[in-house]
């Protein structure tokens, strides 16, 4: 059979068990990554003001610590993320998921403890925290790259661009709620119980997973190792799926940046001002990063379609370009409570938008249904990858240089990739053979 029948036939196998699906599995997958999306965001959001409000970090060490203990949970899910990928084509995607809310919200609610277990064995609060940590990472590690994997599985190539971008949408509307609601919390009911809210939601995911998702593919349990050479072939021969690997490594890093060192750089900005309390500061940099969301959750939509009329490739280069300028004109800002924040901050909005939908459509529409969990294990390795770069350079430069230069640091990566991207764009004749079924001229 040629290659073409062969990619004809593949697609209508797919194509009959994606129309079995009925319209609640959809919507039970949108409500669990909302629901994924708003631990995640959660406990990142709470880092900081943890640290500095319940263990007592100084200023002076906040963008090391911060961005180190985000660093290690990376470097814990790398070792796992790719391989877990190869074991969900294996024994299916939804025990992973089902084990990753499971771990993620018992440790969530374990977290509060930390003092009273360092005190115990006498180890430092901040390694107890260190541990806390990297366990519920491990935990969104199992959840979240197989949710990406089901999303893929529940689409066709010629409706996928419209069904991520619903997928985008829940993921932005999770990060919203977060921001704009939940990290009012801490300044009403204060640190601790806000954590604990992390884990109740965990384990509200563990339980809408188990009753609500369906499995689309039928477990291969064989003996077989993790497909290396058939992944790394295809990487090889498609140039689209290479820049999808290569947005992946600054993409997905792009709201832990925001998240983070802005959130951080609120908190501790505050002790400049007499009457701002770190509660405070931190409840003004959720309506920031809350404002931040709501862009994307508009934006996704939009993105969705644009990449369903233009190409996958043109749509990242447009993705990348607004990315770029938006991080680099936060350098520009020298309060971070100063209302003109606002001008970057939806420009990095509408541009993270297209940079996190657009290179993981690719990925999925160049990827074979019998590899699809291995070939996203190792994009989203590229993305661990990316982020422990950016969290280690970007704590360094936040100590060093000031809170700014992290985002100008991305923002000057995000135009550089954007450079490659044309060059993509203008060599149409590569990577063809998906776009020539689906008329995506831009692959």
């Amino acid at each position: 059979m040629s290659d073409h029948s062969s990619v004809h036939a593949e697609r209508e196998a797919e194509g009959s068990l994606v129309e079995d699906l009925k319209g609640y599995h959809h919507n039970a997958l949108y409500l669990i990554v909302a629901i994924v999306m708003i631990f995640l965001t959660l406990v990142l959001a709470l880092q900081p003001l943890y640290l500095s409000r319940v263990l007592g970090l100084a200023r002076e060490n906040a963008g090391f610590v911060n961005a180190n203990i985000q660093a290690i949970t990376e470097l814990v899910d790398l070792l796992f993320v790719g391989y877990l990928g190869y074991i969900s084509d294996r024994i299916g995607r939804i025990p992973l998921i089902v084990y990753g809310f499971l771990l993620a919200g018992i440790t969530a609610l374990l977290s509060p403890f930390d003092r009273q277990v360092s005190a115990m064995i006498g180890v430092n609060v901040l390694v107890i925290f260190y541990v806390v940590r990297v366990l519920m990472s491990l935990g969104g590690t199992l959840i979240w790259p197989q949710i990406a994997t089901l999303t893929g599985d529940y689409t066709r190539q010629e409706d996928r661009p419209l069904l991520l971008a619903n997928v985008g949408f829940m993921m932005a509307f999770g990060v919203t709620i977060v921001y704009a609601v939940f990290m009012q919390l801490p300044e009403q009911i204060g640190v601790t119980p806000t954590m604990c809210l992390a884990g109740v939601f965990a384990l509200i995911g563990a339980w809408l997973a188990k009753r609500l998702l369906v499995e689309m593919i039928q477990p291969k349990m064989v003996d077989r190792s993790f497909p290396f050479r058939d992944v790394w072939n295809l990487v090889k021969r498609e140039q689209g799926l290479r820049l999808s690997f290569l947005s992946a490594f600054t993409a997905r890093n792009d709201m832990v940046i925001v998240g983070l060192f802005l959130m951080t750089w609120f908190v501790y900005f505050s002790d400049m001002l007499e009457k701002t309390s770190h509660e405070q500061a931190a409840s003004r940099a959720g309506l920031v990063i809350g404002l931040l969301g709501l862009v994307v959750l508009i934006s996704i939509p939009i993105w969705g379609r644009v990449t369903a009329r233009i190409g996958r490739v043109p749509a990242i280069v447009i993705g990348l370009l607004i990315s770029g300028i938006g991080f680099a004109s936060m350098g520009l800002i020298l309060n971070p409570f100063s209302w003109g924040i606002v001008i970057p901050v939806i420009i990095i909005g509408v541009g993270q938008a297209g940079c996190v939908l657009v290179p993981q459509t690719l990925a999925l529409d160049l990827a074979p249904e019998e590899i699809r969990g291995s070939v996203l294990g190792v994009f989203n390795t590229v993305g661990c990858f990316g982020v422990i770069f950016f969290l280690q350079v970007g704590g360094i430069l936040f100590d060093w240089l000031g809170p700014t230069t992290p985002f100008i640091f991305m923002g000057i990566i995000n135009l550089a990739l954007f450079v490659y991207a044309l060059s993509v764009m203008k060599v149409p004749h590569k990577g063809r053979k998906v776009s020539q079924d689906l008329d995506l001229s831009s692959i």
